[in-house]
């Protein structure tokens, strides 16, 4: 089973917080991981503490700490018995001290409950989209008007079979170990969806291209064999590494879908009622073959389910201590 050592809870005193951190703490508890409750205060605006306090804006911020630390301590104290949790208060843009508590201490999941996109309708906030494109370490950003319990997990694995890279290998296969790791704890079904299509078959059976139906169904069909034999082969992989106890007893129900995967995603996961997903949010520059970038924004803007985002071994995240 994967496990994480070293796991960040962001709390959010205007968010839905209790089911979020019950969950950090069976996590933390289930892989036997250091644990941190953090909180972020932003800068004061300039001229606030004239407008309202007759003090300094150093000690109006120490005060506003003051009081996050409080909050921090009343919600953790009832479980320090059971586990040992830090907490922490974080000043400054919220998703900068995110990434940079995650690169000073080498953390290795960041929990969070996911924010209202407001106008524009989306599931995810600003903070939020900031941590799927730029933290270097796994991301669990939770529904909170949803089941306590994940009830189904996905998988999205991507590749192109004539690559055939190591790095797409490794990471569909870290994949595809955490949904497995978190299947088992949590007692979910687990589904493993691979989305493929033809590239430019609707050109060539537009009928400009002049290519015979029989000859454009062929090579369609050769595509999805490709794929087919790949995913199979990923699968085999991945029991062989892992040991096929965990597979043998959750059962996987893997899905080749044909199709775009910014469509086929999210009707995947509004048809079968998905709880979570699990996917990578890196895009293709470099990469070839992630589902990410504009594909996996597209993905994340249409869902309103609980994603667990992932960056391949050798991301280098843009920001900086």
């Amino acid at each position: 089973m994967y496990r994480f050592s070293n796991i960040v809870f962001v709390f959010d005193p205007k968010l839905g917080n209790s089911d979020a951190f019950d969950r950090s703490i069976n996590l933390a508890d289930n892989n036997q991981a250091q644990l941190t409750v953090v909180s972020t205060l932003e800068n004061l605006p300039k001229g606030y503490s004239q407008k309202f306090w007759k003090t300094t804006p150093a000690e109006i911020e120490n005060s506003f700490a003051d009081n996050l630390l409080t909050q921090l301590n009343d919600l953790v104290t009832p479980t320090r018995k059971a586990i040992q949790v830090a907490v922490k208060v974080l000043k400054g843009k919220p998703f900068l001290q995110i990434i940079q508590e995650v690169l000073r201490n080498k953390i290795d999941l960041v929990i969070k409950t996911a924010e209202d996109g407001g106008i524009t309708n989306r599931f995810f906030g600003s903070t939020d989209l900031e941590l799927l494109r730029n933290c270097p370490s796994p991301v669990l950003l939770l529904n909170p008007t949803k089941s306590r319990q994940f009830k189904k997990i996905l998988a999205a694995v991507d590749f192109d079979p004539q690559e055939n890279s190591k790095t797409e290998n490794a990471f569909n296969r870290q994949i595809l170990q955490i949904s497995t790791s978190l299947a088992l704890s949590e007692g979910s079904e687990l589904h493993i969806i691979h989305v493929w299509d033809a590239y430019g078959e609707s050109s060539l059976r537009s009928g400009f291209a002049k290519t015979p139906e029989n000859e454009v169904d062929a090579y369609v069909e050769e595509i999805r064999v490709g794929h087919k034999s790949y995913l199979e082969m990923l699968m085999a992989d991945f029991d062989g590494k892992t040991g096929n106890e965990a597979t043998n007893y959750l059962k996987p129900t893997v899905h080749l879908v044909k199709g775009n995967a910014k469509k086929a995603i999210p009707n995947f996961i509004e048809k079968n009622q998905i709880d979570l997903v699990v996917m990578g949010t890196v895009g293709r520059t470099g990469i070839p073959g992630f589902i990410m970038g504009n594909t996996a924004e597209t993905i994340l803007n249409q869902i309103d389910c609980s994603v667990l985002a992932m960056k391949p071994e050798g991301f280098v995240t843009p920001i900086t201590l």
